[in-house]
């Protein structure tokens, strides 16, 4: 399928969605937030997606946020249920999402980013939740994230200024897992990727879902006392026999994902 305000290649088990409003600096209005919902919609639902990668057309930004210019022209703003670039409301989707941040990341373009698992940044990849200084704030997830990812009162200096933040100081605050040339961006991206699809699909997803639902829960042993869905459908899964096999056969697996 062609979208046009977005990108999809896929590579077997993986999924590279582009964010494609360049001229725009990839800002996203609701056409584009409708369009990356069926997106992830597909990938959520397909047994053959194991990894998505999401990054931004062009070198200049990865995503400046929302497009405030399309809403002053008289474009109509609709939410979609799944949240900013179909992804920063939604809490169901248990595989693995990399972003690849190319230049500016900005307001919903670094929520979006947040909302992905790993983040790998391009040395001019810049970040900031300027939201405030508009008059605005981060509702599409950035006051709730990060500070449960670098920790309140570094997540209050960033949130509370709205100052940017590059990549190797984003890395040292811990949001950030990598950084490369922006050449090597999208390439490094798929090198995480496959790192993530040399495991179990059905691990990898029972491992997302148990650590984040394992954040409701204040204490280590009330976290470790719950009963996850996840876990029992791993027992249950056909990788859950392969990998001991396979390990005991001195094989690669053959991860079915199921």
């Amino acid at each position: 399928m062609t979208y046009e305000f977005s990108k999809l290649e896929k590579k077997e088990h993986l999924w590279i969605v582009t964010l494609n409003r360049p001229e725009r600096m990839n800002a996203l209005h609701s056409p584009a937030h409708k369009e990356l919902h069926d997106i992830f919609n597909n990938f959520h639902s397909d047994d053959e997606a194991w990894v998505a990668i999401v990054t931004g057309e062009g070198d200049r930004a990865f995503s400046a946020g929302n497009d405030l210019r399309y809403q002053a022209e008289g474009g109509k703003m609709e939410n979609v249920s799944s949240g900013f670039a179909g992804l920063t409301s939604r809490y169901d989707l248990n595989k693995p999402i990399i972003a690849a941040v190319n230049g500016v990341a900005m307001g919903g373009g670094f929520e979006i980013a947040l909302a992905c698992d790993l983040i790998i940044a391009s040395e001019n990849a810049t970040f900031a939740l300027p939201e405030p200084k508009v008059g605005l704030a981060a509702l599409a997830g950035g006051m709730h994230r990060l500070p449960r990812q670098i920790g309140l009162k570094r997540a209050m200096g960033m949130m509370l200024t709205g100052r940017r933040v590059g990549a190797t100081e984003g890395m040292d605050l811990g949001f950030v897992n990598d950084v490369v040339s922006q050449n090597e961006l999208l390439q490094r991206a798929e090198e995480w990727a496959n790192m993530i699809m040399e495991c179990s699909p059905v691990s990898i997803r029972t491992t997302k879902s148990v650590a984040l639902e394992g954040l409701n829960y204040s204490g280590i042993e009330e976290a470790m006392s719950q009963k996850y869905d996840s876990v029992s459908t791993l027992f249950k899964s056909e990788d859950f026999i392969e990998g001991p096999l396979a390990f005991s056969e001195k094989r690669k697996p053959d991860w079915k994902g199921k």
